[in-house]
């Protein structure tokens, strides 16, 4: 039975009110526009690279595939819940967290397959004769499996206790909204802010240990050559991608991060501003990452870059070598 003088029963029927309509409307407007700048870009480069053998043969062709197949669909299940919560459909607890489980689930396989992405340039710079002998597509295939069993188990922990926090709560809230969920179920119950707490923190752990490795490989290769000359012009813009998307999915984890500290160390947070910075991360910064992915990625390689000109129907600039 819902009491309608609990602080947080009211916060849970008027919490549009605390967001001016106009700044919810933005909020809102964003995982609109990031969902028809990926389906704009990223079903023509998935068909090219799972059409073409001489790309399936590349690790790094199938691991930026796996990136942008796990980010269409986490987009599409991030519009599928906002016109869930747009219509005001009710949802129990176990609709509720099968959908966060899964965007969970494909958000944690993207930021994991960057991480491969880094991980494969580090070795292909660092033993470019061996790669190949060492590092076939059928590892590159079972990594990819290796990332999606990991992307499973690291929420899992998170989404069991939400079940078990509304199975004993005495008061059910039915809006499926990570926003509102992240003020009203992660703040007021310890384990699930214990756990979501450490699952943040072990992905912020393997991205700093990726970068670590990348900083550490550059300034021992600084010397050495490694990175000089035109050749290596392309692996340095390459290295800049890669790590320009990793800050991008490092962000909303820290500020994530941050509230949940500052919700563990003040239980009289201000429900508002938790709730601004909640709505902030899920519709603005997970987006980002994953609707520029596909321009970087696809711009970047030649054989992609390529494709996209042709299929827009652009002319792309080319630069003429005089003969002499």
């Amino acid at each position: 039975v819902t009491n309608p003088h609990l602080p947080a029963e009211m916060f849970a029927h008027e919490w549009h009110g605390f967001i001016p309509p106009c700044h919810m409307k933005v909020l809102q407007l964003c995982p609109i526009l990031a969902f028809l700048a990926i389906l704009l870009i990223t079903p023509v480069l998935l068909v090219r690279i799972l059409s073409r053998v001489d790309l399936r043969q590349q690790t790094r062709y199938l691991l930026l595939a796996n990136v942008l197949f796990s980010d269409l669909l986490f987009v599409c299940m991030n519009i599928l819940s906002a016109c869930i919560n747009l219509a005001g459909v009710l949802m129990t607890e176990w609709p509720c967290a099968v959908l966060l489980f899964l965007s969970a689930v494909l958000y944690s396989s993207g930021v994991l397959s960057i991480t491969a992405m880094v991980l494969d340039t580090c070795f292909a710079v660092l033993a470019p004769f061996r790669y190949l002998a060492l590092w076939p597509v059928s590892r590159t295939y079972g990594a990819i499996v290796a990332i999606w069993v990991i992307s499973v188990f690291l929420p899992a922990a998170a989404v069991g206790m939400f079940l078990w926090y509304h199975s004993t709560a005495p008061c059910t809230l039915h809006l499926c909204s990570l926003p509102l969920l992240m003020v009203l179920t992660v703040s007021h119950f310890r384990p699930l802010h214990v756990s979501m707490l450490l699952t943040v923190t072990g992905i912020i752990f393997i991205l700093l240990l990726v970068l670590s490795g990348y900083l550490i490989l550059y300034f021992c290769t600084r010397s050495s050559g490694v990175w000089k000359g035109e050749t290596s012009s392309r692996a340095r813009g390459t290295f800049l991608i890669h790590y320009l998307h990793l800050f991008l999915a490092f962000c909303p984890l820290l500020v994530l991060m941050i509230e949940l500290m500052l919700c563990h160390n003040s239980e009289t947070m201000d429900p508002k501003a938790s709730l601004w910075m909640s709505l902030v991360v899920c519709n603005v910064l997970l987006i980002l990452p994953k609707t520029l992915a596909p321009y970087l990625y696809g711009l970047r390689y030649r054989e992609l870059c390529n494709l996209l000109f042709q299929f827009f129907h652009l002319n792309r600039p080319t630069t003429i070598t005089p003969v002499i």
